[in-house]
């Protein structure tokens, strides 16, 4: 017994709740239809009038998404009951287009937000210029709307496309060569959801080039206005039928199905003359038993060794040139002071021991200090 006690104070509290939030306003929720065809238009509409003209009222309103309906906004209306009295007397209209994809039951679900200001904080949001937007501060509280059901009815079995279409189709040619692409474009045109199917199976009996649908989709109270333009090419080296294409189609305004048809469409493929392919000049020519390219081949080998000989040779002659002794090396080592190898380094590219030279000469001329066997290696490395 206090378990259904405390039940019913909890809904009591929430119908309270509902009854404070909904006196500041009062909404209509209409659907044009409540029981559509699969993929069939809903247009649906809300109406929220303000009732309370002592507050500053805005609202923001939009559906849930779901994987069971796809929807869109198609008009936002916003005006003033009683034009000259401000914002106190908002009155506002959304309409949105809707498709059921399943049938069976289906709950719309809303998201609604009542959005109370002041009409200083109106006048201080509006106050800035653009480079300094001020932000209008609201109370904001969320309505509980009851979700809108629709009892869906499942489509005839087979149908591929629903609503009012009309198809074309172009073919610029029914001749060609082997493997050349003949362009072919199918259209669907009209009022209904948007008619993106695979016109021609896969598993043909010639090659198929495809291209993604170009879609053109306009919404309006009546549903979608689309045109899809399905772009491929044909190929095959013979002759070939590609057959009638048939799209099955429901119309749930008239509630009954029709066919949409691509007639038969045969090609004829030039066949290659035989007699072109064949040539009456052996190409390459007959092999003939010729030995004069191993002895180019040979030639070309001993070149290539005779120069890499040649380039080691030379480096192995200066290594030994090296290893045998440098005269400017041995003068350096043989230097007795600091004068004498100075002498040695500005006989012999002064410019190699420039910083060995201002050293010498700091140590001769400014009363430096230097390590006389330490300069000798460097210049010994330098060499």
């Amino acid at each position: 017994m206090k378990h259904n006690l405390g039940k019913s104070i909890l809904l009591l509290l929430l119908i309270c709740f509902v009854f404070l939030q909904a006196e500041d306003f009062t909404h209509t929720l209409h659907a044009d239809k409540t029981d559509p065809f699969v993929k069939e238009a809903v247009i649906l509409t809300l109406e929220l009038k303000q009732t309370n003209p002592n507050i500053v009222l805005m609202f923001d309103f939009d559906l849930r998404k779901s994987e069971n309906y796809t929807f869109q906004r198609l008009d936002t209306q916003e005006t003033d009951n009683h034009p000259g009295k401000g914002l106190h007397t908002t009155y506002v209209k959304y309409v949105y287009l809707i498709y059921p994809l399943h049938a069976g039951k289906i709950s719309l679900h809303f998201n609604l937000t009542k959005k109370v200001t002041t009409d200083e904080s109106v006048a201080y949001s509006f106050s800035g210029d653009r480079d300094n937007v001020k932000t209008l501060v609201t109370k904001d509280t969320p309505i509980l709307l009851s979700p809108l059901v629709l009892q869906v009815k499942p489509l005839p079995k087979g149908t591929q496309i629903v609503g009012d279409f009309s198809v074309d189709y172009q073919l610029q040619k029914h001749k060609a060569n082997p493997y050349e692409p003949l362009p072919f474009q199918i259209t669907l045109k009209g009022l209904g959801y948007p008619p993106l199917i695979e016109p021609i199976p896969k598993d043909v009996n010639f090659t198929l080039f495809t291209e993604k649908p170009f879609l053109k989709s306009q919404a309006s109270l009546q549903g979608l206005h689309n045109t899809v333009r399905y772009a491929m090419a044909l190929s095959h080296d013979r002759n070939f039928t590609l057959p009638a294409i048939t799209i099955k189609g429901f119309s749930p305004k008239r509630q009954k199905p029709y066919t949409l048809t691509v007639p038969e469409q045969k090609f004829a493929i030039t066949p290659v003359d035989k007699h072109t392919l064949l040539d009456k000049v052996d190409t390459p020519e007959i092999l003939i038993s010729d030995w004069s390219w191993l002895y180019t081949f040979f030639t070309y080998i001993l070149i290539f060794i005779a120069g890499f000989f040649t380039a080691y040779l030379g480096r192995w002659t200066k290594k030994i040139q090296i290893e045998k002794g440098n005269p400017i090396k041995e003068k350096v080592q043989n230097a007795k002071d600091a004068k004498a190898l100075l002498q040695i380094l500005l006989a012999n590219d002064s410019h190699r021991f420039s910083k060995q030279l201002e050293l010498l000469e700091n140590s001769l001329y400014a009363n430096g200090k230097i390590n006389l066997n330490k300069v000798k290696q460097e210049v010994t490395e330098i060499l």
